[in-house]
């Protein structure tokens, strides 16, 4: 019985990705499809490499941390190093967009005075 394969036309509808993303992802070493003649042939371990991938890219690690979260993998220890370096990640992205909300949140105050400046200066300039 074999094991089932994918194309990469199925994985990037399923991720709804481009097979030039895919074909990067590979580039980088983090998917490693066999070939039929031209044709790449994806395993189930490279579908889910690229699940991580993309999930780690929605969670905002870069694709340097999912690599290391991918090679972290180890079964006969229940996984937990990896466990332990996403719960990391995860922290680590979450104080970034903390940050990145704290500056939304400043530059809103920061575009409402100058907005009002903006308006008082254009009422007087009118008197």
């Amino acid at each position: 019985m074999s094991e089932r394969t994918f194309t990469i036309s199925e994985l990037a509808r399923e991720f709804d990705l481009t097979p030039r993303a895919i074909r990067f992802y590979e580039d980088q070493g983090l998917l490693s499809p066999k070939r039929n003649g031209l044709q790449r042939v994806y395993s189930k371990r490279d579908r889910v490499h690229l699940k991580l991938i993309v999930r780690g890219k929605r969670l905002g690690l870069s694709l340097a941390e999912s690599r290391d979260l991918i090679a972290l993998y180890d079964p006969t220890s229940r996984n937990k190093k990896q466990l332990q370096a996403m719960l990391d990640a995860i922290d680590t992205s979450s104080m970034r967009l903390e940050q990145q909300l704290q500056d939304i949140h400043i530059m809103q105050d920061e575009l409402t005075e100058a907005r009002k400046r903006c308006v008082k200066a254009l009422k007087e300039s009118e008197q």
